[in-house]
């Protein structure tokens, strides 16, 4: 399994879509730094065909145990992230893969707002 990195979304992008290696970067780093920002406020963002991202509220732990030292501690609610994929996310990985070892997703992920214009 290997990793994707930003520029590497960049370049798909680049690729897929015909503009400049640098117009593509400035783009992927943009959409990640309003999603980072709009998570930080609390907000959810829905991606259709992809998933939802949103943050979610842990309880406070009123006494946890360091397991090297035996002292209790004191855990302090917080906030994490979520991330549920969407329904052709999920049906894409449930499928076997190609022989080429790639999974086969739609380019364009509209199909799905088709519905909800009828």
């Amino acid at each position: 399994m290997s990793t994707i990195t930003k520029k590497d979304l960049a370049l798909l992008v680049s690729q897929n879509t015909g503009c400049k290696k640098n117009l593509a970067a400035k783009m992927v780093d943009s959409l990640f730094v309003a999603m980072r920002d709009s998570l930080i406020e609390g907000n959810r963002i829905e991606i259709r065909g992809f998933g939802v991202f949103q943050v979610k509220d842990t309880r406070p732990k009123p006494a946890a145990r360091n397991p090297r030292t035996g002292e209790i501690i004191y855990v302090p609610a917080r906030r994490k992230t979520h991330f549920k994929p969407g329904r052709l996310l999920k049906e894409a990985l449930h499928r076997a893969r190609d022989p080429g070892g790639t999974f086969a997703l739609p380019l364009h992920l509209d199909d799905e707002d088709d519905d909800d214009e009828r």
